[in-house]
């Protein structure tokens, strides 16, 4: 190999330094600014700001090795940012919202399956138990018209959970495993807290919990990608 070809490889690890670190700030500055609009209430400036950090993971994800697993996880994101948009919009998108973050889960529960079919009972328990426990709070105090796109939706979550565990043990990388499986339990946690919240027990920092486990989430599936190879476990 040359000096030329190493000089020209240096470069291009630099240049995507930078843009690592541009993306980073991106988020960041979103995500601050989103934090100190709900401190202040400010809806206008939540709208503008919130899909910041998300688009900044799109960006990011770029850098990803290509395939697959990045295409399903990219698409995910696109719906995130959907909505992200619908659920700060002024007046009640929820249940749009909702079918935006319903496809974003169908995106990355495709992602899963794309490098792991294997059954794996113990994370389909697991999943189906915690998916029952959630719907069954929420039931028990009331969804009205709400019910079916709830139950819909929790049913999508829970099948996204249980393909995030089961990749766990397998000839997946585990980095991307872990990653995957950790951001799948923040995403669920974040979800079940807007719940709650919504329908059964309001309280003062949910926001700020929902949205910080939610780009935990978002983080951890994203960065699942970078640790991924194109290959299919059924082990």
């Amino acid at each position: 190999m040359g000096a030329g070809s190493v000089a020209g490889g240096d470069l291009r690890l630099r240049d995507l330094g930078q843009l690592t670190v541009g993306w980073l700030i991106l988020a960041l500055m979103g995500a601050v600014t989103f934090l100190y609009g709900l401190s202040v209430h400010a809806s206008l400036l939540c709208l503008l700001v919130k899909p910041l950090p998300v688009l900044a993971l799109l960006g990011w994800l770029h850098d990803a090795p290509p395939g697959e697993y990045r295409r399903w996880i990219s698409l995910g994101l696109i719906f995130s940012l959907l909505g992200d948009v619908l659920l700060a919009w002024p007046g009640d998108l929820f249940v749009f919202g909702l079918g935006a973050f319903l496809v974003a889960h169908l995106a990355y529960l495709k992602a899963y399956l794309s490098d792991c079919r294997r059954l794996a009972v113990l994370p389909l328990v697991l999943a189906l138990g915690v998916g029952a426990v959630l719907l069954g709070i929420l039931i028990s105090n009331g969804l009205g018209p709400l019910l079916v796109p709830v139950i819909v939706y929790g049913t999508a979550i829970s099948a996204m959970l249980w393909r995030a565990l089961a990749r766990l043990g397998t000839d997946v990388p585990k980095r991307s495993a872990l990653l995957a499986a950790g951001g799948a339990v923040a995403f669920v946690f974040s979800d079940s807290v807007i719940g709650i919240s919504r329908f059964v027990m309001p309280f003062d920092a949910a926001p700020y919990v929902i949205i910080l486990s939610y780009w935990l989430g978002q983080w951890g599936i994203t960065a699942s990608a970078f640790a991924h190879h194109n290959s299919v476990s059924n082990r």
